[in-house]
């Protein structure tokens, strides 16, 4: 069984210029049946114009968009101010990788492994770059 994933802005991004190395990655979870979460408030992020992101909402139609609930809002909250960052749609990303024990997908790595290393949660959150 495949741990799933979780997509930050960076790995949407990769994906609309069509960078072969995450589409690689992307069709190989798919392939194997994972689940590929991203939360709703980062494909806000990314999502300018339908008409000419066709490779984003391809990939899109793979994974499943996740609402940002209350407690998740609350937990990133907390993680931003236990961290020192504002970038709440990062912590956002952390904390429900957290929950999922998925694999975050960035091209941030650094950032997200630091909000990681101070999320609290054993195990942290297993952060791969783009």
């Amino acid at each position: 069984m495949t741990l799933p994933y979780v997509y930050d802005a960076g790995a949407l991004i990769a994906l609309d210029s069509s960078d072969r190395g995450m589409w690689a990655r992307h069709k190989l979870a798919l392939e194997e049946g994972g689940d590929i979460h991203v939360p709703a408030v980062v494909v806000g992020q990314v999502w300018r114009d339908g008409r000419r992101q066709v490779q984003l909402a391809r990939a899109l139609a793979g994974c499943r968009a996740d609402p940002v609930g209350l407690d998740t809002s609350k937990a990133a909250g907390v993680l931003c101010g236990r961290s020192g960052t504002a970038d709440v749609v990062d912590a956002t990303v952390v904390v429900m990788a957290a929950a999922l024990r998925a694999i975050i997908w960035t091209s941030d790595p650094r950032d997200i492994t630091a909000l990681a290393s101070q999320s609290g949660i054993a195990p942290a959150p297993v952060v791969r770059g783009v």
